[in-house]
C-alpha cells in the first residue's frame, strides 16, 4: 500500500496530519544527527504568484527560526521559485544563524528555489525531486521571457544584419519596442543568477572539496570558482533546457559535476521524507492553505482567499469561542459568525454559529461562501477543534 493511500485510510483529520507531519519532521532531524529542520513549502500546483518566493516570507521565516536552538539546519524546500533577491535575503538570514545549512529537495525546488539550494552545504534530493534551470525571467510585452534566450535573440538578429549587411525589415517593429534599459536589465538579471550561485557553491558547497578525484591532485581556489562558474552557466542555459520549468534531475545535476546527495539510498531517512512530503502534499491539498513555515514544534500557515467571501478574524472574545466577520463577495453583506471550541457556548446575539459543512449561506442575498480556510485558521492558531 502507498503512503498517500494509508494515510487516507486512517482517516486524519488536519490536525492529526499536523501531529503526524510533526512526528516526522523529528524523525528527520534525529536521522540527521540533531539537526535543527526548518520547512518552507508552498502549494506549487496553485497558478497565483503569491505562491512564490515574496518578501512577505521574510518575517515568518525569521519568527520560526527563533523556535530553532541548534547548530546545524536542514531546509525542506518546495518552491516555484519567486523573486532572485528575497531567496538571497531568505540565505542571509540562514546564514547569520548557522554555520552549516543544507538543503532537502522532497519534490521540487525552481528557479529561484534552485538558487537557494546552491547555498547549501550539502543538497539532498532522491530520484523523483527536481531543481529548475536559474535563467531569470523577464517581463516584455505583457509577456514572462527568459532574459537568456531574450539576448540570445537579439544576438542572432545583430549577427544576421552583420553577415548580409542590412537588417530585415521584420526585425523592425520587435526592436522599436526594446529599450536599452531593457537590455541592460536581462544582462544585469543573468549576472545576479550566475554571481550568487557561483559564490555560494565557492563559498559552501566546494568548501570541503580538497581532492581532484579523477587525478588526487590537490583543489585549488581557482578550480572550486571555474567549476562553480561553469555550473552556474548551465544551470541558466536556455539552449540546454529549452524551457523554464524544466525538471532537473540528480543524474543531470551530476552530469554537470555536482554532487547531490541520494538520500533514497538511507531506508530510514527516505521513509521519513516520504512520509512527511505526502503528509505536506495531502495538508495543501485538502484545506486552503498555500504556504506553510514550519519546524517540528511550530509552524505559520498561509491562506488562500475562499471563492465568495473574505474572511476577517477577530481577535478571540473568550478562550471558548472566537467571532469572524465575513463580508459577502456578491452583496457585501457583513456577517458575524462564532466558533465555539467547547460546547453549550451561546451562541452571540446577532451572529451565527460555524458552519459544519463550511459552506455559509448569506442571510442578505443567499450566496454561498466557502469558510474552511477561516476554520484552518483558527484550528492551527488555536490548536483547538472547532466544535459545529
Amino acid at each position: 500500500m502507498g503512503l498517500y493511500a494509508e494515510y487516507l485510510d486512517r482517516k486524519l483529520d488536519f490536525n492529526g496530519m499536523t501531529i503526524e507531519r510533526k512526528k516526522q519532521l523529528q524523525a528527520i532531524s534525529q536521522l540527521r544527527g540533531g539537526t535543527d529542520v526548518f520547512v518552507y513549502a508552498a502549494d506549487i500546483t496553485l497558478v497565483d504568484p503569491k505562491v512564490g518566493i515574496l518578501y512577505e516570507d521574510l518575517a515568518s521565516i525569521k519568527d520560526q527560526l527563533e523556535n530553532l536552538k541548534g547548530e546545524a539546519l536542514d531546509v525542506v524546500l518546495e518552491t516555484p521559485g519567486g523573486v532572485g533577491e528575497i531567496a538571497e535575503d531568505i540565505v542571509k538570514l540562514f546564514r547569520n544563524k548557522y554555520n552549516r545549512v543544507c538543503f532537502i529537495i522532497p519534490g521540487c525546488a525552481k528557479s529561484a528555489g534552485t538558487i537557494m539550494a546552491m547555498s547549501g552545504d550539502e543538497i539532498l534530493m532522491e530520484p523523483s525531486s527536481s531543481l529548475g534551470p536559474i535563467d531569470a525571467q523577464l517581463q516584455w510585452r505583457d509577456q514572462v521571457i527568459s532574459a537568456d534566450a531574450f539576448l540570445e535573440g537579439l544576438r542572432k538578429i545583430k549577427e544576421e544584419a552583420t553577415i548580409s549587411g542590412t537588417l530585415n525589415r521584420a526585425y523592425i517593429p520587435i526592436l522599436s519596442n526594446i529599450s536599452p534599459g531593457q537590455i541592460e536589465h536581462a544582462e544585469n538579471a543573468l549576472k545576479f543568477a550566475h554571481n550568487l550561485v557561483s559564490e555560494w557553491l565557492t563559498q559552501y558547497k566546494f568548501s570541503n572539496w580538497t581532492t581532484h578525484s579523477s587525478s588526487g591532485e590537490a583543489v585549488t581556489d581557482e578550480d572550486r570558482k571555474g567549476r562553480a562558474l561553469q555550473i552556474a552557466r548551465d544551470l541558466s542555459d536556455q539552449k540546454r533546457w529549452f524551457t523554464h520549468g524544466r525538471s532537473i534531475k540528480i543524474a543531470d545535476l551530476e552530469e554537470l559535476r555536482l554532487k547531490i546527495t541520494d538520500y533514497s539510498q538511507n531506508h530510514l531517512l527516505h521513509d521519513a521524507l516520504s512520509r512527511y512530503y505526502t503528509l505536506l502534499r495531502m495538508s495543501l491539498e485538502i484545506t486552503n492553505i498555500y504556504k506553510i513555515f514550519e519546524t517540528p514544534t511550530s509552524q505559520i500557515y498561509r491562506f488562500k482567499l475562499p471563492p465568495g467571501g473574505r474572511p476577517v478574524v477577530i481577535p478571540q472574545q473568550a478562550p471558548e469561542a472566537a467571532l469572524l466577520s465575513i463580508e459577502c463577495a456578491k452583496c457585501k453583506h457583513k456577517i458575524e459568525i462564532q466558533a465555539n471550541f467547547e460546547r453549550n457556548v451561546p451562541i452571540k446575539p446577532g451572529a451565527l454559529p460555524f458552519p459544519k459543512s463550511d459552506n455559509l449561506k448569506c442571510p442578505n442575498c443567499g450566496a454561498e461562501i466557502n469558510v474552511q480556510a477561516a476554520r484552518m485558521q483558527l484550528e492551527s492558531e488555536s490548536k483547538r477543534r472547532i466544535l459545529s
